[in-house]
């Protein structure tokens, strides 16, 4: 169970859909399109209406050789959104930064969760989602986004990054975050090769042995791409296949585009794993 701002809670003993929400203009899948207030709140409340949990939004592409964003211009992306959803809905939303001022004023704006691929490493993000006392989510990646693909090396991937969120782990609850608020990302694709993503795929239950509950976000992922040679738009299949292995080693927060498609996929592995919850729909 996760405590919310508001003395709200979200429920973690079923798997749970973040839909992304991507404010920006070179995300890699849907870059531009939600660019303004009224078509990012028309996305947020569509998924919403088809069984999102929680709302991802995110104003800086972290896809491989993205450019970095300027702080102001990020904040200017993200909050009117966020307030905007707020005024509309109840629901949970994170940030997706890296940058404490922008998890600083999203959480004013009306966040719950700070979702970080750069595991609150950045100048004043620790302390600042300290002071926040919101769920942060904590992500593995080797490298920046600019130059992370270019030949990541592992010894052994899936305890490498295991080692390496149960260090940034320790420095959140060091740094006064509640350790029944961390959630641990493996960061697929952040880099990683194409036989790294799929080994740690394998092994990702071994991640349950950290104690925190896991998020995965394998979505479009160019993964599926190399493997079956699909474009962005291409991977629905692989991606809910991938949602589905995820949520049977033991994720259960599930990070897609394509929310509708997945809340059908969440609900065949609940009526799976617990058939006396199963209700009919006919």
């Amino acid at each position: 169970m996760l405590l919310l701002p508001r003395g709200r809670q979200l429920d973690l003993t079923t798997p749970q859909v973040m839909g992304i929400l991507n404010v920006t203009p070179d995300s890699f899948s849907d870059g531009g399109q939600h660019n303004d207030i009224d078509s990012a709140v028309n996305r947020a409340m569509k998924m919403l209406g088809e069984g999102a949990n929680i709302i991802d939004v995110g104003g800086e592409s972290t896809r491989p050789g993205a450019a970095d964003v300027l702080e102001q211009e990020e904040l200017e992306r993200v909050i009117p959104v966020i307030q905007a959803i707020r005024e509309r809905s109840d629901c949970v939303i994170s940030i997706d930064t890296s940058k404490a001022a922008v998890m600083q004023a999203a959480v004013q704006a009306g966040a719950d969760i700070i979702n970080d691929v750069r595991a609150l490493e950045e100048p004043g993000a620790l302390e600042v989602a300290a002071k926040a006392n919101v769920p942060v989510c904590i992500m593995h990646m080797k490298g920046q986004p600019r130059s992370m693909q270019t030949a990541p090396d592992y010894t052994n991937v899936t305890q490498e990054v295991a080692d390496y969120l149960a260090q940034r782990a320790q420095c959140c609850v060091d740094a006064g975050i509640s350790a029944k608020n961390i959630i641990i990302d493996p960061g697929f694709g952040f880099g990683k090769s194409l036989q790294h993503n799929y080994k740690l795929l394998n092994e990702l239950e071994q991640l349950k042995s950290l104690g925190y509950p896991i998020l995965t976000g394998l979505s479009r992922k160019s993964m599926f791409g190399q493997l079956l040679n699909r474009s962005a738009d291409e991977r629905l299949s692989a991606s809910l296949a991938g949602a589905l292995i995820c949520m049977q080693k033991g994720a259960v927060i599930v990070r897609v585009h394509d929310v509708k498609e997945t809340m059908d996929v969440v609900r065949v592995h609940e009526a799976t794993t617990n058939p006396l919850q199963a209700q009919s729909a006919v």
